[in-house]
């Protein structure tokens, strides 16, 4: 008991009527919210902002064999299209449609960027919703999931520090992703198509020079609108040790928002669905650059974002962790 007594009265008195087997859970649990002031005081050298630091939290989940598989899924794309292309006869290369009307895959082996364009535009639907949810989803149910959360925070590492460490990490690799795809197909298309400007499907082209910096505009806003998703796959990670529990119910609730969105019936209220905007990247290959649709899009995604993360490091604080 005098073990217990010097993590703080609090963590004392739940021990005094707790069961033996309880006592350890709640004695790991006490030193990771109320202790970490006391070892601050007694312990020489501590500092609570450099414990977890980044770069051991990033090089733990880079060795993660699902960082791995994610990363070559992503790398892989572009060159199963440029197989698919091929093997199929390829586009009509900007031709029009049947339709009389060009889209993003008439238009895809014009050039390597619009190759990357096209790349961009089939997987920001739903493939590069995965590794988002997956990196924000899994990084803290999956710590529970091993009964190593308790011993984190015993070391002792501050909650809102350990949820910051692992947020800004998450985070990281979810950017990472999002740009792998578009770095990957830009460099792949070029080689098969060679270099040219972008082709667009309202008429016109782009210059090459002008069409890089709009695609990095295009990669940017669809991180941010994934905004949304990474919140919710992180609010559901600090709930549940089921790591796909977290990532599972951050896909699904993302799917139900893109359904949600057909339904035309809803009217102006499709416009409060962060799905509404995912598509309006597409505004950054225009002759003229327009910036209604995104920076609505932007407010919408950071703002549910802030209010998910905020309701994160909320719970999580007042949360018994026994696991």
């Amino acid at each position: 008991m005098s073990a217990v007594q010097e993590n703080g009265t609090g963590t004392a008195a739940a021990v005094a009527g707790a069961s033996d087997a309880d006592s350890a859970s709640a004695a790991a649990s006490g030193a990771g919210s109320g202790a970490g002031s006391a070892a601050a005081g007694t312990a020489p050298g501590y500092r609570a902002g450099r414990t977890l630091p980044l770069r051991v939290e990033a090089l733990r989940q880079w060795r993660r064999r699902r960082t791995l598989m994610m990363g070559g899924v992503l790398a892989a794309l572009p060159f199963v299209m440029i197989i698919a292309f091929a093997v199929g006869g390829g586009p009509d290369n900007g031709a029009a449609g049947t339709n009389g009307r060009i889209s993003l895959i008439d238009s895809a082996t014009a050039s390597g960027a619009n190759f990357a364009v096209t790349c961009l535009f089939v997987s920001a639907g739903f493939l590069l919703v995965v590794p988002v949810a997956l990196f924000c989803g899994d990084t803290v149910a999956s710590e529970a999931g091993w009964s190593s959360l308790r011993y984190l925070l015993a070391s002792p590492v501050p909650r809102a520090r350990l949820l910051w460490s692992k947020l800004v990490v998450a985070l990281g690799f979810s950017l990472a992703a999002i740009v792998l795809l578009p770095a990957v197909a830009l460099a792949a298309g070029t080689a098969a198509y060679g270099w040219g400007p972008l082709k667009l499907p309202t008429g016109g082209v782009l210059p090459a020079g002008d069409a890089l910096p709009r695609l990095a505009l295009a990669v940017v806003f669809v991180f941010v609108s994934q905004l949304v998703t990474a919140g919710l796959a992180f609010w559901l990670s600090t709930r549940t040790d089921a790591p796909l529990g977290a990532v599972g119910g951050a896909v699904g609730l993302t799917i139900v928002g893109n359904v949600l969105d057909a339904v035309t019936a809803l009217g102006s209220w499709r416009e409060f669905l962060p799905a509404h905007w995912q598509f309006a990247w597409a505004d950054a290959l225009q002759p003229q650059l327009e910036w209604g649709g995104m920076i609505k899009g932007s407010v919408l995604s950071v703002s549910y974002a802030v209010v998910l993360f905020a309701l994160a490091f909320r719970g999580f604080a007042r949360k018994d962790i026994v696991s």
